[in-house]
């Protein structure tokens, strides 16, 4: 069933999308309500051979980030995103493990040992892999409900020619509730289909090919709905997620970040950050967003964006600058012991601690 991210009457006429071309920045159309947004984004399968677990089962939701690390040194370990396993068959010695790779993937010709960690533990290693080519997936279309029009797109259907319907790369932007910008979707925009709309005269349904667009996950969709409503006005909003409900919302708080601009405080000011529910990683930069900039703020994503933010400039802050940090512990137990994406061990606490030393500000653990 295509999902529908607004069916309510009352947000008819509302524009919350638009879908911009990316090169001249003109306006394809505008629209209240679209269809194909969330799904299942396509996955990478692979069938570890061997496997032998280091800790607890592998069964389920393994990590928002899942690093595959090849018994030779000479060699880069490669990510899965978002990885899920359904643990070894009765009687084999082997395990699935699933996840989103389109950016990184084994090394070319590697099929050898490799060993697993989600970034704060060793999970397992196998003797041997091998990708698996998944089913062919019917792809849902993105539908563009009730758009309006631009002059060039009308031009462009009534031509109706193959080349006239590939709109090329366009961005699918994504308005909250009070009209602000949210994020954004790039795509390669290509027509299907289109007929005249229900919701208005003039208006059409606009269909865009879905094998050129990668739906927001359907976990995310509570998520979503919850910051299409506008910002959350309270701290903690993401406290009570699970890790990958977190890195979804840290998502949305990075992508909305990156279309406004704060104003520096003066130099001098003093911070306060609430260190209760620290136990990931999404959660570290969630508080440490909101510290500086309120309930859904950001202040960096991973340890290269918070430098970029103690930089200053639309990020809200001026050094030098005091940072109370209360119930340290908490974030001490669970990120002093992580692995980088090759296996070797740091801890990201204390390099939190000394970027932020590095950018100016004093920090009081508490």
């Amino acid at each position: 069933m295509i999902s529908t991210v607004h069916e309510d009457e009352n947000d008819r006429g509302r524009t919350r999308y638009a879908l911009t071309e990316t090169g001249n920045g003109h306006a394809w159309g505008v629209c209240a309500e679209a269809e194909g947004l969330f799904g299942e984004p396509r996955r990478g399968t692979y069938e570890l051979f061997g496997w032998v677990d280091e800790g607890a089962e592998l069964r389920g939701w393994a990590g928002s980030r899942v690093w595959l690390v090849p018994d030779d040194e000479a060699l880069d370990a490669w990510l899965l995103e978002d990885a899920e396993s359904v643990g070894q068959f009765p009687g084999a010695d082997s395990l699935v493990l699933t996840g989103v790779d389109d950016y990184e993937g084994p090394p070319e010709g590697h099929t050898g040992p490799v060993r697993v960690h989600d970034g704060h533990r060793w999970l397992g290693s196998c003797r041997a892999f091998t990708r698996v080519l998944p089913p062919e997936q019917a792809t849902l279309p993105l539908v563009l409900r009730g758009l309006a029009q631009s002059d060039q797109l009308r031009t462009a259907l009534m031509k109706g020619t193959r080349r006239s319907l590939d709109l090329e790369e366009a961005a699918f932007e994504i308005l909250d509730d009070q009209g602000e910008p949210l994020t954004d979707r790039l795509l390669w925009a290509r027509v299907s289909a289109w007929r005249p709309s229900s919701y208005g005269t003039d208006l059409i349904d606009l269909e865009l090919d879905g094998k050129f667009f990668t739906p927001v996950p359907e976990y995310a969709r509570p998520i979503w709905e919850r910051w299409l409503a506008g910002p959350p006005d309270i701290h903690g909003a993401w406290a009570l997620l699970d890790t990958r409900g977190r890195g979804a919302w840290l998502d949305l708080v990075r992508e909305r970040a990156c279309r406004r601009a704060h104003r520096d405080r003066p130099a001098r000011h003093a911070y306060e950050l609430d260190g209760r529910h620290i136990t990931d990683e999404p959660g570290l930069y969630l508080a440490l967003g909101e510290a500086m900039n309120g309930p859904g703020g950001y202040f960096g994503g991973c340890l290269a964006a918070l430098n970029d933010c103690l930089l200053g400039g639309t990020f809200g802050y001026a050094a030098p600058a005091t940072l109370l940090w209360r119930d340290a512990a908490t974030v001490r137990e669970h990120l002093s012991e992580t692995l980088t994406p090759d296996g070797q061990p740091y801890n990201l606490f204390a390099e939190i601690l000394d970027v932020l030393g590095e950018g100016g500000m004093n920090v009081t653990l508490a």
